[in-house]
């Protein structure tokens, strides 16, 4: 049994890693939040220490370290604001743990470097979610996609809409510095879904970005990728909003449909699974993705039309 804590436990995605952690049969010594309410803890593991300072959960890690062996920290489990994972990540380390830390590792590439260094230095590993790829409908897609024609450009469609009310606008979400835009905070899982069946980024134009939604155009080795992301709920489809769904994924090769919404949101107990097993998702792997969203976020407004999603042609129609 490994012994867990955890960052940002009264966040968004971390119950989530409490369920995996107790799935997985390990225990949560720790949990750090500047915000208390987290009752959710009483369904997982209500002898957790808690802490809304990281300074006063660092400390009783350190000692934890230095004491007892057996109570010291063997992973860290990251569920912070995209902006701090990069020094908890570090904090982790020092303390001579592992990190498994959700989407997006860093907000800008180069970080990436002083973090392998530190895992060199420290003997310690970075891990993170990369859940998509354990989904079974995306794994067949890319075993599909590996033995076709490999001079083939596929056709690819993605749309993902996730409905956010006004809170999001007025949270550490809508600063792109905090957050690194929806690009990063809602699409880096899907961008690197993309990149690894398809293959690397070739080109990449932005049609449209502004607080709610974003859209653009990128070439892949094996596809040719128009997408549309946001978090306006009037994008939603009809459909969609009868049915009482606030939340709309689509992704469409050569005209036919990939189902991969259900299941979306069970498979982080997979990722535990894996990464306990010596199978993880490292750096390495999630380097393609940080790059091509920072790039997303910096790069100008492309006017280049060939190839372009449906619902952003609309609305640059409309503009």
């Amino acid at each position: 049994m490994n012994n867990f804590a955890i960052t940002g436990v009264a966040g968004y995605v971390a119950p989530r890693h409490l369920k995996a952690i107790k799935d997985t049969g390990n225990n949560l010594i720790a949990a750090v939040d500047p915000h208390d309410s987290v009752g959710i803890l009483d369904s997982f593991f209500p002898q957790t220490s808690f802490f809304t300072e990281i300074e006063r959960f660092d400390r009783h890690l350190e000692k934890l370290r230095r004491s007892n062996q057996d109570d010291k920290l063997d992973y860290l489990t990251i569920c912070s604001p995209n902006h701090l994972h990069d020094a908890h990540m570090r904090l982790a380390l020092r303390l001579g743990a592992d990190v498994i830390c959700e989407k997006p590792l860093v907000l800008n590439p180069w970080n990436l470097d002083l973090l392998e260094e530190l895992e060199k230095e420290t003997n310690s590993k970075i891990f993170t979610v990369l859940q998509l790829r354990l989904h079974p409908s995306l794994i067949k897609l890319k075993k599909e996609i590996d033995n076709s024609d490999s001079s083939k450009k596929h056709d690819v469609e993605l749309s993902y809409i996730t409905s956010r009310g006004l809170w999001y606008h007025y949270s550490w979400k809508a600063h792109p510095q905090k957050s690194g835009g929806i690009a990063t905070n809602i699409g880096i899982h899907l961008f690197d879904l993309l990149i690894w069946i398809f293959g690397d980024v070739k080109e990449n134009h932005v049609h449209l970005r502004n607080s709610h939604s974003m859209g653009g155009f990128m070439e892949l080795e094996k596809a040719n990728v128009k997408w549309f992301l946001s978090i306006n709920d009037d994008h939603l489809p009809e459909d969609a909003v009868g049915n009482g769904h606030r939340t709309f994924r689509a992704l469409f090769v050569d005209e036919a449909e990939v189902q991969f919404s259900s299941g979306f949101t069970e498979l982080h107990t997979e990722v535990y699974k894996e990464t306990l097993a010596g199978r993880g998702f490292r750096i390495k792997s999630a380097r393609p993705s940080i790059e091509l969203v920072y790039n997303i976020r910096n790069s100008p407004i492309s006017n280049e039309y060939d190839v372009v999603h449906p619902q952003v042609e609309k609305m640059i129609s409309e503009a």
